[in-house]
C-alpha cells in the first residue's frame, strides 16, 4: 500500500485552473466589494481563498487571489465559471480605477506536492508553510495550500514562458485527488448557485471574512454564522462507485429530497473514489447516505482534516 507521501509527490500542470487579472489603483478595493474576503489588506506576502456570491449567498466561483503588486492582483478559478464570472464582475466596474481582464494565456500555473513543494521553498529564507501564504521569486509566485493527509502542497504561478518548476511529474488526475483529500473545495460549474461559503466550511479554513463590510450575499452569510440557521456542512467522503461533481445523495430516512450533494471528486490512486460532499448535518451524524437514490452506493464519510470555526 502507497502512502500520501510516496503519491502525491512531483509537479503537474494545472490547466483546469484559470486567471482573471485585476490591474489599476482601484483594483484592491473593487475586488475587497465583490467577494467574501479582505483585499484592501492583502499583504504582498499573503494569499486569499475567497468566494463569488449572488443576491442570495449562493456561490457563484471560488478564487485564490494575490497581488503580483499594489495595483495587480490575480484571481486563480476554475476554467469552467471563468467567463461567466468575468462578465458578471466587469458589470460592476463603473467608475473604478480597475481593468479586468482573462489572463489564463499570460501566465502558467503548476501544482507542487511534497518533495517538489519543499524544494522550492527551501532556500527562500522568507517562505512561510503556513496556508494562503506568498513569496515571489522573481516573476514567479509561490502559493501555500493546506496539505493532503499531511503532504505539503503549493501552487507555482509563472509567466506562460517560463520553465517548469523542478520536480517530478505528477499525473493531474493525482493532483486533483490531493485537492480532494486537502477538504478545500473550488466551485465549479456543477456546483453553481448551489451553496453558501459555509456550506464548503469557507469560514473555517480563511475563505470568509466577517469584518470587512457588504459585498454582495453578505447579509446571507453572516446570517448563516451568527443566527445558528446553518444546517449544511462539507465532509470527505469514499466510494468504490464513480462520483462527480453535482450527483445528489440521500438518506434512507427520506428517499424523496436529497440531503446533499458532491462538490468535487477524483479517482483515488489506491481505488475506488474520494470526494468532497456537502450535506445535511444531521445526515452525516446518522450515517446511512448514498449516491444517485436511497439504495445507490454507501458513502464512506468523515470529517474534513482541519476544526470548523466552531470547534477552534
Amino acid at each position: 500500500m502507497y502512502s500520501p507521501f510516496q503519491l502525491l509527490d512531483g509537479v503537474a500542470r494545472l490547466t483546469h485552473i484559470g486567471v482573471i487579472r485585476a490591474q489599476g489603483d482601484d483594483a484592491a478595493k473593487f475586488l475587497h466589494g465583490q467577494l467574501t474576503h479582505d483585499f484592501s489588506l492583502l499583504g504582498l506576502s499573503q494569499a486569499r481563498l475567497a468566494g463569488y456570491c449572488n443576491a442570495k449567498g449562493r456561490l457563484q466561483a471560488s478564487f485564490i487571489g494575490f497581488k503580483r503588486s499594489p495595483t495587480d492582483i490575480l484571481l486563480l478559478c476554475s476554467q469552467d465559471v471563468l467567463a461567466a464570472t468575468l462578465k458578471r464582475l466587469s458589470m460592476f466596474v463603473m467608475r473604478a480605477k480597475v481593468q479586468l481582464s482573462d489572463a489564463s494565456g499570460e501566465f502558467a500555473i503548476y501544482g507542487l506536492a511534497g518533495s517538489a513543494a519543499a524544494n522550492a521553498s527551501k532556500s527562500i529564507a522568507d517562505y512561510s508553510c503556513t496556508a494562503w501564504a506568498k513569496v515571489d521569486i522573481d516573476d514567479t509566485s509561490l502559493v501555500t495550500l493546506y496539505p493532503a493527509d499531511g503532504v505539503p502542497r503549493a501552487l507555482w504561478v509563472c509567466p506562460a514562458a517560463s520553465p517548469a518548476p523542478e520536480g517530478a511529474p505528477l499525473a493531474d488526475g493525482t493532483w486533483i485527488w490531493g485537492e480532494v483529500r486537502s477538504g478545500i473545495a473550488t466551485v465549479t460549474q456543477p456546483i453553481f448557485e448551489a451553496l453558501v461559503p459555509q456550506m464548503l466550511n469557507y469560514e473555517s479554513v480563511g475563505g470568509v471574512n466577517f469584518k470587512k463590510g457588504c459585498y454582495p450575499g453578505q447579509e446571507v452569510v453572516a446570517r448563516s454564522q451568527f443566527r445558528g440557521t446553518l444546517k449544511r456542512r462539507a465532509y470527505l467522503a469514499h466510494s468504490e462507485m464513480s462520483l462527480k461533481a453535482g450527483d445528489e445523495l440521500f438518506t434512507p430516512a427520506d428517499t424523496s429530497q436529497p440531503c446533499g450533494l458532491v462538490v468535487q471528486a477524483a479517482a483515488s490512486p489506491t481505488g475506488g473514489f474520494d470526494a468532497i460532499v456537502s450535506m445535511q448535518i444531521s445526515a452525516f451524524e446518522a450515517g446511512g447516505v448514498r449516491t444517485a437514490q436511497a439504495d445507490g452506493q454507501l458513502l464512506a464519510l468523515a470529517p474534513m482534516p482541519y476544526p470548523l470555526l466552531a470547534d477552534v
